[in-house]
């Protein structure tokens, strides 16, 4: 179970000759890292299926390939930096190929496999900030592999702890100040395998039920992408382009330190997935919609009162940008 903690040191020598540094941080961080926890999933779980000590089920050998294609190409990306739709797209056919239509339905299939490639993009978008996806990836496989248990799914929660063990190592070199960081290659694999578990464990349960469930397991994420999206909207600045509007970086402007917003944001998450267990479970199936419209409400409070947080230079006009780019031309 340790073995990502001992493999990230020997892949985090080679990530500068590969063109892999973290281009967006003030000093290069590695993203070879995530490589290293795809990997050792990977390795780990096949070992203990193709061995027979700890089978992992119809479909979830699928399951298993499906994230190590989606982690290579998401090491593409880190190295190459493709194009996002192509990063999307190679994303979603994988997840096309996992979900359990017998279960789900076609319709039910479909917006699984848009969900399933949310939570994979939004789990890549969480990797702005050290040891934050580590921590969220290590919480939500606590609590899938939990409701995996629970019905009886004992190859998709073998995965789900194998998943969660390989994020534990890795958060020993990932905690603030990082040496190493996800990169797409383990954020993607992360987010795949979490959310397409999530909709393995949750199928042919009714779309309604799910819906308030799956939400709960991924409300941080969740309310990251919506604050980024609402925040560039509103801002008339593009989607893709990156910027320091991330719940991190909010709360960060507003004091905390990289180890306590990690925390904080740590122990949101695990609300959430407390919730959504509970749900699964049944034991608040009375007042799931209570819980679910709550959860919503308070969702768009917060991210309504981090909006709030100025986080944008002023701008500039074009004749200002074309004067300073003239004057630099002139010496």
């Amino acid at each position: 179970m340790t073995l990502p903690a001992d493999h990230t040191p020997l892949r985090r020598r080679p990530a500068r000759p590969l063109g892999m540094p973290a281009r967006r941080r003030p000093r290069p961080v590695p993203l070879a890292g995530g490589t290293a926890v795809a990997l050792a999933c990977c390795l780990v779980a096949g070992a203990g299926a193709w061995t027979g000590l700890a089978p992992l089920g119809p479909g979830i050998g699928r399951l298993l390939a499906a994230g190590a294609a989606v982690a290579a190409l998401g090491l593409v990306a880190d190295v190459r930096r493709i194009k996002a739709r192509l990063l999307v797209g190679g994303t979603a056919v994988a997840a096309a190929c996992v979900v359990p239509y017998r279960e789900t339905g076609l319709a039910g299939g479909l917006l699984a496999t848009g969900w399933i490639v949310f939570v994979a993009v939004s789990f890549k978008a969480l990797d702005h900030a050290d040891a934050l996806a580590g921590t969220t990836g290590v919480v939500t496989a606590f609590a899938v592999g939990a409701c995996a248990a629970a019905d009886l799914m004992d190859g998709l929660a073998v995965l789900l702890s194998v998943l969660a063990a390989a994020l534990t190592g890795f958060l020993m070199h990932n905690w603030h100040p990082a040496r190493a960081a996800l990169g797409a290659s383990g954020s993607l694999f992360a987010g795949f395998v979490l959310a397409a578990a999530a909709v393995h464990a949750r199928a042919g349960q009714g779309i309604a039920g799910s819906v308030g469930v799956l939400f709960a397991l991924t409300a941080l994420s969740t309310a990251d992408v919506l604050l980024v999206v609402l925040s560039r909207r509103l801002a008339g600045r593009p989607l893709l382009r990156s910027g320091p509007d991330h719940l991190a970086h909010r709360l960060r402007r507003l004091g905390l330190t990289p180890q306590g917003v990690t925390v904080l944001l740590g122990l949101g998450g695990f609300a959430g997935v407390l919730v959504g267990v509970l749900a699964h479970l049944g034991w608040i199936a009375g007042s799931g919609g209570l819980w679910a419209v709550a959860g919503a409400v308070t969702l768009g409070v917060v991210v309504f009162a981090l909006l709030r947080i100025p986080v944008y230079g002023p701008r500039r006009s074009v004749s200002t940008q074309v004067r300073g780019q003239l004057r630099v031309r002139n010496g």
